[in-house]
C-alpha cells in the first residue's frame, strides 16, 4: 500500500482504530427543523463515512446559548438526542467509531439565534470583527449577517457554561458516542477565554495565561468526570485569526493547556492548523514542544494530501490526521487512499444547507464504475 503509516492501526485513549485517518468535524447546516435535530438524512451520511478510523461530528452546539448558525445541530434537548442515538447505531452498524464534537460559540452569533433574542455571550464585550453569521430572518428569510454584540458573562455564570458542556456529555454518552471531542479552537467561546484580545477580564478567567486558560480545563475536567478522560479529545488551533481574533500568546498558552491535559489524563489533542485560513504555520519546534508536554494522542488538521499526512505520522508529529473538505466529498477515503485511487472534488456551492446534493450523493469506488 502507498500510505502503509497512514492506514494503520492506532490506539487512542482505550479505543482502537483500525487506521489514522480521522473525519475532521464539518460544518453543514443541515439539521432538521423545528429543534435542530439531527435526522435520518443525517445518519445516512455519517455511515456513509464509517470506513475512518475515527468521525468526530460536525460542531454541535451545548445550548441555544451557543448556537452561531441556523440548522446546526444541539445536544440539549430530548429529541436532539434522540437523532444523535440514531446517527450512532448507523455509524457503528457499518463499524464504525465516533465522537460527538461539543461547541458554545459565544460571541460568534446573533439575537436571532438566541432564546428570546438575547445578545451572545462572551468572555468580553467585544464584538467579533468582519464576522458573519447564518441566520434565519424574522420575514422567513435565510442570509448571512453581521455577529451581534455580546455581553460578557458573569463570574457567576461560568458554572453554568461548564455545566452545559456536562450536560451535554451525558447525552452523548447515552446515546452512545464513542468518545467527546471539546471545540476549544477556531475562535469560539474556550478559544475566545484563551485570547489575549479577546478576553480582557479582571476575574479569576482574565489576565495571565493560567488564569485565561481556566475554563477550558474546568470544562475538560467536568466532561471527564462523565465520559472518562480515556474518551475525551480536545480542538485547539493556536494561531487561528479569523472572527477577528487576536492572540499574542497562542502557542505559549495551548503548551499550558497541554500540560493540563496531561494532568487529567484526556486521549488525544486534536491540532487545527490555521496557517490555510491566514494564521501562521506552525514551526517544527512548536511541534516537539506539544509532544513533550502532552504524552496522549495527537491528531493533526490542515488540508493534508494522503502522501503529506503519512509522513507527518512516520516523522512522529501525529499520530492521525484529520482530513476535512475531502471526506466532505469521498464517503469511502479510506478506500482511495489504499487504492491510491483519485478523488471527487467538492461542490463548494452545496457546504451549508440544503438536502442530499452535495452531502449523500458524493459516489463512492463501487458505485457502478463511478468516481
Amino acid at each position: 500500500m502507498p500510505y502503509d503509516t497512514l492506514l494503520s492501526p492506532v490506539t487512542i485513549g482505550n479505543l482502537q482504530l483500525p487506521n489514522r485517518v480521522v473525519m475532521a468535524p464539518l460544518t453543514r447546516n443541515r439539521a432538521s427543523q423545528p429543534g435542530d435535530v439531527p435526522s435520518e438524512m443525517n445518519a445516512h451520511y455519517y455511515a456513509q463515512r464509517a470506513g475512518a478510523g475515527l468521525i468526530v461530528t460536525e460542531a454541535t452546539q451545548v445550548s441555544r446559548q451557543g448556537q452561531g448558525y441556523f440548522a446546526t445541530p444541539g445536544i440539549y434537548s430530548d429529541p436532539q438526542e434522540a437523532g444523535w442515538r440514531a446517527v450512532v447505531g448507523a455509524v457503528h452498524a457499518r463499524h464504525g467509531r465516533i465522537a460527538s464534537q461539543l461547541w458554545h460559540v459565544g460571541r460568534v452569533s446573533h439575537r436571532l439565534l438566541q432564546e428570546g433574542g438575547a445578545p451572545p455571550v462572551a468572555p468580553s464585550a467585544m464584538r467579533a470583527a468582519d464576522t458573519q453569521v447564518f441566520v434565519k430572518r424574522d420575514d422567513g428569510t435565510f442570509g448571512m449577517i453581521d455577529a451581534d454584540e455580546p455581553r460578557a458573562l458573569e463570574t457567576a455564570e461560568l458554572p453554568g457554561i461548564v455545566l452545559q458542556f456536562v450536560d451535554a456529555a451525558h447525552r452523548a454518552k447515552r446515546a452512545g458516542f464513542d468518545m467527546i471531542e471539546v471545540h476549544a479552537a477556531n475562535g469560539y467561546l474556550l478559544h475566545q477565554f484563551m485570547a489575549t484580545g479577546a478576553n480582557h477580564r479582571t476575574d479569576d478567567y482574565g489576565g495571565g495565561i493560567e488564569n485565561r486558560v481556566r475554563l477550558t480545563v474546568d470544562v475538560l475536567e467536568a466532561v471527564s468526570g462523565v465520559m472518562g478522560a480515556n474518551r475525551v479529545g480536545i480542538r485547539i488551533s493556536p494561531n487561528f485569526t479569523g472572527f477577528g481574533l487576536q492572540d499574542d500568546e497562542g502557542e505559549t498558552s495551548s503548551l499550558h493547556l497541554a500540560r493540563e491535559l496531561k494532568r487529567i489524563g484526556v486521549a488525544y489533542l486534536h491540532l487545527a492548523e490555521a496557517d490555510w485560513a491566514g494564521g501562521a504555520p506552525l514551526s517544527d519546534d512548536y511541534r516537539r514542544a506539544l509532544r513533550q508536554a502532552f504524552d496522549g494522542a495527537i491528531i493533526v488538521c490542515g488540508e493534508y494530501t494522503a502522501e503529506e499526512a503519512n509522513a507527518r505520522i512516520e516523522r512522529g508529529g501525529a499520530d492521525a490526521v484529520a482530513f476535512g473538505r475531502a471526506y466532505l466529498a469521498n464517503p469511502d477515503l479510506v478506500e482511495r487512499f489504499r487504492k491510491d485511487a483519485p478523488l471527487n472534488a467538492p461542490d463548494e456551492a452545496t457546504f451549508y444547507g440544503g438536502g442530499e446534493k452535495g452531502y449523500t450523493d458524493y459516489p463512492a469506488l463501487d458505485d457502478a464504475g463511478r468516481g
